[in-house]
């Protein structure tokens, strides 16, 4: 597991260094479901490159956070899920959507920045 060198002591700062990269909470929210394989994910989170997503996986693996289980068939078959750590997030996730549910109803309220 990788750990940063990070003195904070506070639970939200810790817990923002992994939840807070971009498509990070995506990733999260599709795995909620169920097993996942990278080409599903893709996908599913439209706009992510392969090379971003191969990193947040690798990182959220590394975490702890996603399990990566890879079936000897040709080809090669990957599929990603999250693990009991990672189903931990479950409420975090529930939580920003009911949030955005209820504060932001239409499509102008998402901040320009953002869009």
């Amino acid at each position: 597991m990788v750990k940063a060198k990070h003195e904070s002591c506070c639970p939200v700062e810790k817990t923002m260094l992994i939840v807070g990269k971009r498509w990070t909470p995506l990733i999260i929210r599709d795995l909620v479901s169920g097993k996942k394989r990278f080409g599903e994910l893709e996908r599913s989170l439209g706009g992510i490159s392969p090379k971003t997503l191969s990193q947040r996986l690798s990182e959220l693996e590394e975490w702890g956070i996603v399990n990566r289980e890879i079936f000897a068939e040709v080809p090669v078959r990957v599929e990603y899920s999250l693990t009991e750590k990672g189903l931990g997030l479950k409420q975090i996730i529930d939580s920003m959507a009911d949030w955005g549910n209820h504060w932001l109803k239409e499509a102008n309220e998402i901040p320009a920045a953002n869009k």
